[in-house]
């Protein structure tokens, strides 16, 4: 087995299983010893499912030699999030209260995925509950561009196991930047979809109007068919939409005629380090070279502090209520970030709740506003990664602002609040080999411009084959 394969795209995988040259059995054994000899340090994975890994690449690889072949994720070893229900195994959610929680179903992208013949490795850490803080009973992912790094927010672990070739691609959730941080910091691409383009099923809640459920891969090609294979209407989410979509992004040609991209100067290096802010500069000019016109826009200038301050009622809110079971009753086993919101949302009255969704819906629609303009906004994807100490990130919101005065909300929370789909692309690395990231920002549904744009990208830049070495 070649040491470099567990690097390769996903698609470029897909191709030597579908012409039976790479066997998804002996793929999955590689990856599964991988995980083994490297994951004791990097701690992306919350379990490990090496049994049913095996069972269904032994299943996909007597399917694919009979002549039934699937398509692009058949044989493929991929991993999820660990608030994606799975049937029989443990999903804890990075929370104390759940940490032997064992569901008896699947989360809907859980079926889609292994309806579309893929693998599954395992469950993948993340924050207390999906927001910003890690419970002390779990262990922190470590970032593998370097350990002193921060990993990310909560799909922490879908960033450091893709990143490091534990997996050719996750799903992660998004509520207030949780695919863009963690794929930003790791140096990978992540999709966040429309809301609602993907189903919730079966996803442990942070707060339900505000989650998104999307991909996380090294690659644009990657994410899309991704996100063809789980998204679509699912009566069982009544927030889905019957919205399918059609993965081009391996069949375009590098031509950017037509497309027009927003620029705002200001917008992209406000408070972004200078670095970034260069090689976003070399990204637009990348764009422009493949034919786009770069249009002015203005876009919304809050502060990042003052948007968080409209975020966090709303999510307050909607977690108190779908942790309602545990908390108040066992308050007493929540860590201090989750716990300080929870109090939070638990102590908000409904006209709270009501005048925190009207400044939402005001701060969506200026937002909006600027992106129906052109086919697609740049920005930075939350700014660039940043050192922090592990013992701060178990801390509660006091302790934490210091930390998330870095994540740059400005750039990821108001897609949350819009609904607004949003792809991160690996862009360069800053002078200590850090990796650096560019974000476009789309009108709703329009998913296949943003991949056709950043697959067109990646196909005359090269930074997101690197990797880091282990």
């Amino acid at each position: 087995m070649n040491e470099s394969l567990h690097y390769l795209s996903l698609h470029q995988v897909a191709k030597l299983i579908k012409t039976k040259q790479l066997s998804p059995v002996e793929l999955t054994r590689h990856m599964l010893q991988r995980i083994e000899s490297l994951d004791g340090k990097l701690h992306s994975y919350a379990t490990v499912t090496h049994d049913l890994a095996l069972q269904q690449a032994r299943q996909a690889e007597a399917d694919i030699m009979a002549g039934n072949y699937k398509g692009p994720l058949h044989g493929i070893p991929v991993a999820i999030k660990d608030l994606c229900y799975t049937k029989g195994i443990k999903t804890m959610g990075g929370l104390k209260v759940r940490r032997d929680f064992i569901p008896d179903f699947n989360a809907t992208v859980v079926n889609k995925l292994a309806d579309a013949g893929s693998v599954l490795l395992g469950k993948l850490a993340l924050t207390e509950g999906a927001l910003s803080g890690y419970h002390k009973d779990f262990e922190i992912p470590v970032n593998p561009w370097g350990e002193e790094l921060w990993a990310g927010v909560s799909s922490s672990g879908c960033g450091v196991a893709t990143a490091a070739g534990l997996c050719f691609g996750s799903l992660g959730t998004d509520t207030g930047g949780s695919i863009r941080y963690p794929s930003m910091a790791n140096g990978i691409v992540g999709l966040k979809p429309t809301y609602g383009r993907v189903s919730r099923y079966g996803v442990i809640e942070l707060a339900g109007s505000l989650d998104h459920v999307g991909p996380m891969t090294r690659s644009v090609v990657d994410a899309a068919i991704m996100l063809e294979a789980i998204a679509g209407k699912d009566d069982r989410d009544p927030s889905s939409l019957d919205a399918p979509f059609t993965s081009r992004a391996d069949n375009v040609n590098a031509d950017l005629s037509g497309i027009r991209i927003g620029v705002d100067e200001d917008y992209i290096s406000n408070g972004t380090d200078p670095g970034l802010v260069d090689a976003i500069q070399e990204v637009i000019q990348s764009l422009q070279y493949l034919g786009a016109e770069l249009v002015n826009v203005n876009m919304p200038k809050d502060d990042p502090m003052e948007l968080r301050n409209a975020w966090i009622p709303v999510t307050a809110y909607e977690a108190a209520r779908a942790h309602a079971e545990f908390y108040p009753s066992r308050a007493d086993e929540y860590g201090g970030y989750l716990g300080d919101a929870l109090k939070i949302g638990h102590e908000m009255s409904e006209q709270d709740y009501a005048q925190a969704t009207q400044r939402r819906q005001q701060i969506a629609e200026r937002f909006e506003a600027e992106l129906n303009k052109v086919d697609a906004v740049i920005c930075p994807s939350g700014g660039s990664v940043f050192p922090v100490e592990k013992a701060i990130q178990y801390g509660d919101m006091e302790t934490l602002r210091p930390v998330i005065r870095k994540f740059q909300g400005q750039f990821t929370l108001p897609a949350d609040l819009a609904g607004t789909p949003t792809l991160t692309v690996p862009c360069g690395f800053s002078e200590r080999q850090s990796p650096y990231a560019v974000q476009l920002l789309g009108r709703r549904m329009s998913e296949d411009t943003l991949c056709r744009t950043g697959s067109a990208y990646q196909s005359i830049t090269r930074w997101h084959e690197q990797h880091p070495r282990m």
